[in-house]
């Protein structure tokens, strides 16, 4: 397995639309990746990271040949 921890840089209209959800800007993140990819990622302030920024923790288990999708549907989602 590959463990990642980007860091992820969202707008502040992101950050108040999960404030107004009661959720952290990194799981809000997190559940929209989900829902949208159906890609599976924890939301890093649960590792402690540095206050005022973004982070999700991956964990990557595909074949090689399914890696690049696997990367492409994640940046597809993060534009």
């Amino acid at each position: 397995a590959m463990y990642a921890f980007p860091k992820v840089e969202l707008p502040r209209k992101a950050i108040e639309a999960a404030e107004e959800r009661g959720y952290t800007p990194d799981t809000f993140y997190a559940l929209s990746l989900l829902d949208y990819t159906g890609i599976c990622a924890v939301p890093g302030s649960g590792f402690g990271q540095k206050d005022g920024t973004y982070h999700i923790r991956l964990t990557f288990l595909p074949d090689e040949d399914k890696l690049n999708r696997a990367m492409e549907t994640f940046a597809e989602h993060h534009r």
